[in-house]
């Protein structure tokens, strides 16, 4: 496609109707177009220029649009996600911030539900206040302020953090004694997505108590079509730093974890033979990285893709292998003998590693972290992980003869320990340790690996390599298909896998494997005798299967993916 073919896509564009324009596939076309030419080149900003129209277009649908969602809302664990301008919209997000406002109405009259918020009265709630933030998704601003809106209406004070990462914001939360927290993001998700989490008085993801009342209320004043009367208060609107917050927290609980903020910092600083690089992927940590490390102009640290940019580059906005390349590449370059290399999702709550050499995912980092906290830090405790994460620190804690906590899915299950388990992770790159936020973290585990290499002299690669020699090698992944059914119908044809018990076996490549343990808390997890496990799960909203396995060799991996389809086959799923 050329320049001038972009100036028809734009001309086909019917500002009028937006229902009419996926805009964001044309904003798609043209970021790729636009990064097959050099930054300074006249075609690049013809292209920019071009995007810059069609976002214009996006926002007025944002501000303006009165339809109801084009889906239904849902407000999960991680909260209400949807197309910007479709879903998500001024007037949207204002009747879901309403039946938030309506939540703590209706809890005076609910004990249950009071608790779960940890407020007793809405008086309360309206003096502690709502932390409010958002990513650099496109419109981030526009419907955090509309969330302001409703909430300084209704007599809420408002901390207003602006651009901010999850971590941040649940620790301010925690050092302002807020009632809960919104967040305007979608975490991961591609470009064309906005969100809004809710976090209640903890700081950590919200019970499903809190989240299926607000989905309910929310259903219906959409439905209903309510007009809401807003009459917004800006004396209620207190501005306020959210990394100044993160670092009180850090600071005041340095004696539970065992993690000197100052300190670190510092060491790194004063060390000229380490390098850190920081790839942001324009998200909403660019705005803090630097004064994470006390403002230092250092050319030892690097920071990659920290400028705002709500396309992405055109990347999905994940910590992964592939977009790991560019720290990667760039450690490799460097002359320093210690290296660390971080990437963040652009919410900042996920965080993935290297050393230049090793990529190391959170299957294996949360390990090392649970290992460093109780061996160097002399913190005794348990771990806790989800069932799909791997069983690496499972081991680990054997070793040390501490108790391991194994929840489903989803960083909430770990409320029953978040002030016990030194370390609390799971495989999808989310973090947090004792004495921390209840929510996961990608900060707290950029500092925590920087320790380790500092204290230890030692680059992570090597490290996790020391672990691995004593407590054994771990190869975890994961997959999925997509199948002919989905909710109640996939998760009875998957019960028909619950045959296979302790004692039973499988074959597993060339070899018959007996099963030691299930468990069966979240989908069916077989444990076998090699402690090698598949696990198979059911997606809660697509017709999908998801596939975790871990082996005990590198080439078992694709033996385990292998039985986790016969087995599908067995029940006629595939």
């Amino acid at each position: 496609m050329s320049t001038p073919e972009i100036s028809l896509l734009l001309q086909d564009i019917d500002p009028n109707d937006h229902s009419a324009n996926d805009y964001f596939a044309i904003i798609k076309t043209v970021v790729s177009l636009r990064n097959s030419f050099i930054e300074s080149s006249p075609a690049f900003h013809q292209c920019q220029v071009a995007i810059d129209i069609i976002y214009t277009y996006v926002e007025d649908e944002i501000k303006n649009s009165r339809k109801a969602p084009i889906s239904q809302i849902k407000f999960g664990t991680s909260g209400w996600r949807g197309i910007l301008g479709k879903d998500l919209t001024c007037r949207s997000v204002r009747q879901v911030t309403q039946a938030i406002v309506d939540v703590y109405r209706e809890m005076e009259n609910d004990l249950l539900l009071a608790d779960a918020l940890g407020v007793s009265t809405i008086s309360e709630a309206r003096t502690r206040g709502c932390v409010i933030g958002h990513d650099n998704r496109f419109g981030g601003k526009l419907l955090a302020d509309s969330v302001a809106d409703v909430l300084t209406s209704n007599g809420f004070t408002v901390h207003y953090a602006g651009e901010s990462t999850t971590g941040c914001l649940s620790a301010a939360v925690l050092e302002l004694n807020a009632a809960f927290s919104t967040n305007l993001t979608p975490s991961h998700n591609p470009l064309e997505y906005g969100g809004f989490k809710f976090n209640a008085s903890d700081g950590g993801p919200a019970a499903p108590i809190i989240t299926d009342r607000i989905t309910a209320f929310a259903r219906k004043i959409i439905k209903d079509n309510s007009t809401l009367s807003i009459s917004p208060n800006p004396d209620l609107i207190q501005p306020f730093n959210a990394l100044d917050t993160w670092r009180s927290l850090v600071r005041k609980n340095s004696s539970l974890h065992g993690i000197d903020y100052d300190e670190i910092i510092e060491k790194f600083l004063q060390n000229e033979n380490c390098v850190v690089a920081v790839d942001s992927v324009h998200g909403a940590s660019r705005i803090h990285i630097r004064s994470l490390f006390h403002n230092s102009k250092t050319d030892r640290l690097i920071l990659i893709r920290d400028n705002d940019d709500p396309t992405f580059d055109g990347v999905a906005p994940e910590p992964s292998t592939e977009n790991m390349q560019m720290v990667t590449n760039i450690l490799r370059s460097r002359p320093e003998p210690l290296k660390l290399g971080i990437i963040l999702d652009p919410d900042g709550d996920r965080i993935r590693f290297t050393d230049g050499t090793t990529e190391i995912n959170m299957n294996l980092f949360g390990a090392m972290a649970y290992h460093y906290i109780h061996e160097a830090k002399g913190k005794s405790g348990m771990v806790a992980k989800t069932v799909a994460t791997s069983n690496f620190a499972n081991s680990i804690a054997r070793a040390f003869g501490e108790d391991i906590f194994e929840p489903k899915v989803g960083f909430k299950e770990f409320k029953p320990v978040i002030d016990k388990a030194l370390v609390c992770f799971e495989e999808s790159d989310g973090i947090t340790v004792i004495g921390h936020t209840p929510e996961k973290d990608g900060y707290i585990g950029l500092v925590l690996a920087l320790d380790m290499m500092l204290m230890r002299n030692q680059n992570i690669g090597d490290y996790l390599t020391e672990i691995r020699n004593k407590f054994g090698y771990y190869y975890p992944e994961k997959d999925g298909i997509v199948v002919s059914q989905q909710g109640k119908e996939l998760k009875q044809t998957l019960a028909g896998l619950e045959k296979y018990g302790a004692g039973k076996t499988l074959d597993v490549g060339e070899n018959q494997r007996t099963i030691s343990q299930v468990i069966n808390i979240d989908g069916l997890k077989l444990i076998l005798d090699d402690d090698s496990w598949l696990m198979i799960r059911p997606s809660g909203t697509e017709p999908k299967v998801r596939f975790y396995v871990e082996a005990r060799t590198e080439s078992g991996k694709n033996d385990l993916f292998k039985t986790a389809r016969m087995l599908l086959a067995e029940i006629g799923l595939i």
